[in-house]
């Protein structure tokens, strides 16, 4: 192994341990205390809930687990969300964390539970909630209530489209939390534990000076004989994730076509690790990543990626090939920069992988678009808003990674998240911003200094460095990945190494819904 290599190696496992150190925050819930109190109790953890829920041996690929990252709420956002197998049929499961203020929903929640209602929707999957949760975090109530009823908008509007949505109630679901299992089509109770009111007792007290207690106002054995939102009465959580199961088992959704088959790829995910170089302007050849994620040439004729135009607009890299038996179109940036032939190139590509109804995944490491005079002349803007264009009214599905730079409108050329792809990760040397921090802050000085001269007055190099660095440093902190994904500007921060199981989760989960591409764009100008 070369030094350059091990090197790259090293960088990139510390930066996979800093992000597994982040990630056990979120396991880690309220703390100690708090999970040994919930132990204590006879309670499950949430991960553990959803570890039994799910098919044994298969995946949970969860989903936003460093939401609330960087803020004053714990990371995690007290919710875990994710995809996982049910009986056979691929869920989106939410799941409170009661360990974390009584699984009680702060700003973070309620943005974390939109993207993954959002996932729901675009793959038509079937909704599981595990619910204990004391409801909105009160202090930030005037953050919550308002965009919060949307929560509830969804669950109902998920039953309107025919994809079922399971509430099982493992502790108290109070307030807003009651209209889960209120909204959802099945809802399954545990005896004993389960506590769902719209306000309880010392609420009820104050509202009408009716003295009652947890069991007749809300207990889950009521809600079974006398009010009848009770669908199941568990006689303990096992018995109720039993019972979900078996909701889901008789959804008549299995899917039927045999699992495609594949190859392992040519070279070793491992190696991923030393592709990735610390300093980011250093390009990479992603054809190396490809050859890591994709399908074999046993599997594949004797070609794992057929790659389309490749003597034009070099430093975007397009080619069709098969991840876990499933058709994939890949648009790749080589050198980071892009030019209007690569803009021509993507367009033209976009436009072929909706003829063939094909996904397309977007693997990121640019800087942008080419700025300067003789490309302004040349139609720069026009031709990267025709490559905008074509990936905004696309309609196969996007699958986007962020390996290395996402600056600029080379985000949004590359289906960024404004772009609305499926799902979207990132690697842990990734960075994202309307542009490098150096760069940004050397623009601000040329400003300020313009400014000053324009004033006639001397402008002041020395005093300005210091905010220079400083804003250097800002910038260099929002555009890592733990701060982007803290934001759900993703859908989480990956190992490079899953990247090939990721993407092969996803695209079984897009095939739930039949893909169609599209023949109808904006207007083009050439």
């Amino acid at each position: 192994m070369s030094a350059a290599v091990s090197e790259r190696r090293e960088a990139m496992l510390a930066k996979i341990e800093a992000l597994h150190a982040e990630q056990a925050k979120a396991v880690a819930g309220g703390g100690e205390r708090s999970v040994a109190r919930h132990h204590q109790r006879g309670r499950l953890l949430p991960r553990e809930r959803i570890e039994l829920l799910v098919d044994e041996g298969s995946a949970f690929l969860e989903l936003s687990p460093l939401a609330a990252w960087g803020s004053d709420f714990p990371v995690g956002a007290s919710v875990v969300t994710g995809i996982g197998v049910v009986e056979g049929v691929e869920c989106l499961i939410t799941a409170t964390d009661p360990t974390v203020k009584g699984g009680a929903s702060n700003p973070w929640t309620v943005k974390k539970i939109f993207r993954a209602a959002q996932i729901a929707q675009e793959n038509g999957l079937p909704t599981i909630s595990l619910v204990e949760s004391g409801g909105a975090d009160l202090p930030t109530q005037k953050e919550i209530f308002i965009p919060g009823g949307k929560l509830f908008r969804d669950l109902t509007r998920a039953s309107a489209r025919k994809e079922p949505t399971v509430a099982l109630v493992f502790g108290n679901s109070t307030a807003g939390g009651a209209y889960i299992p209120g909204m959802s089509d099945y809802t399954v109770m545990v005896k004993e534990q389960a506590k769902v009111f719209l306000g309880g007792p010392p609420l009820v007290k104050m509202a009408t000076g009716e003295e009652s207690d947890d069991e007749s106002l809300g207990g889950a054995e009521m809600h079974a004989r006398t009010s009848g939102l009770a669908d199941y009465l568990a006689e303990d959580e096992l018995d109720a994730i039993r019972i979900g199961r078996r909701i889901i088992a008789r959804l008549n959704r299995a899917r039927r076509e045999p699992a495609p088959a594949y190859a392992e790829p040519d070279l070793d995910p491992e190696e991923l690790l030393d592709l990735i170089p610390s300093d980011l302007k250093e390009p990479f050849d992603p054809r190396e990543v490809i050859a890591r994620i994709v399908d074999g040439t046993s599997a594949t004729n004797g070609v794992a990626f057929d790659e389309f135009k490749p003597l034009y607009g070099t430093s975007l890299v397009t080619g069709w090939a098969s991840i876990h038996g499933q058709p994939v179109g890949i648009l790749a940036n080589a050198q980071g920069v892009l030019f209007s032939e690569e803009a021509h190139k993507a367009t033209q590509f976009v436009q072929l992988a909706n003829q063939s109804d094909t996904p397309l995944l977007f693997l990121h490491n640019t800087t942008g678009y080419m700025v300067g005079k003789e490309y302004e002349q040349g139609g720069i803007i026009k031709h990267g808003a025709m490559m905008i264009n074509a990936i905004s009214n696309s309609t196969v599905p996007h699958l986007t990674v962020i390996m290395g730079a996402s600056y600029g409108a080379g985000n949004y050329g590359m289906n960024g998240r404004a772009y609305d792809p499926r799902f979207l990760f990132t690697w842990p040397s990734a960075k994202s911003a309307v542009m490098g921090p150096a760069q940004l802050a050397g623009v601000l000085e040329i400003v300020a200094q313009q400014s000053a001269e324009s004033k006639g007055e001397v402008f002041d190099a020395e005093g300005f460095a210091a905010i220079k660095q400083v804003v250097e440093a800002q910038v260099e902190e929002q555009s890592l990945p733990h701060f982007l994904s803290g934001m759900l500007y993703d859908d989480g921060v990956i190992d490079p190494r899953d990247t090939r199981t990721v993407l092969g989760i996803c695209l079984s989960v897009i095939r739930t819904k039949p893909i169609v591409g599209t023949d109808r764009f904006g207007v083009f100008r050439p």
